[in-house]
């Protein structure tokens, strides 16, 4: 009996040993991928570091970039015919513009005539409505004169 319970008592002792083993390699190995895990994050955030001849190099290459899309664009442009003056460019270089509206106006036949005679008599209008003025003071002309 006691030879068995030895024998029982080692075997678990063993097999303790065993699953701590196993469950420290379990996680050493779990830490392991933690850390290499963070190491990649690390390297993702992480990019070459910025030196004067660096950065010399990248505008170069970044402002012919600009330079290149920027003459595409213009040569796009130029094709489509977009290249458009402003409308003072184009009053400055064509003097038929001054009278363009008119011209239109009257070749469309919505010629406006305007009555002069209208404005110009100004007597028949009432253009003092005493009546209106709460503060009006009939027999106080003056003051109202200066105000």
């Amino acid at each position: 009996m006691v030879m068995i319970f030895t024998l029982v008592t080692a075997v678990q002792e063993k097999l303790n040993e065993i699953v701590d083993q196993i469950k420290t390699r379990r996680e050493e190995e779990k830490k392991q991928k933690e850390k290499e895990a963070e190491e990649a994050e690390k390297q993702l955030f992480h990019g070459t570091p910025v030196t004067i001849e660096n950065f010399l190099n990248w505008k170069a290459k970044f402002d012919a970039e600009l330079l290149e899309i920027k003459k595409k664009r213009m040569k796009e442009e130029e094709q489509a015919g977009k290249n458009k003056l402003s409308g003072r460019q184009l009053f400055e270089t064509d003097h038929n513009l001054d009278t363009s509206d008119i011209q239109f106006l009257e070749d469309a036949g919505n010629n406006v005539e305007v009555d002069e005679s209208l404005f110009q008599e100004m007597d028949d209008l009432e253009l003092e409505d005493d009546d209106d003025d709460p503060d009006y003071n009939p027999a106080d002309r003056e003051s109202d004169l200066t105000d």
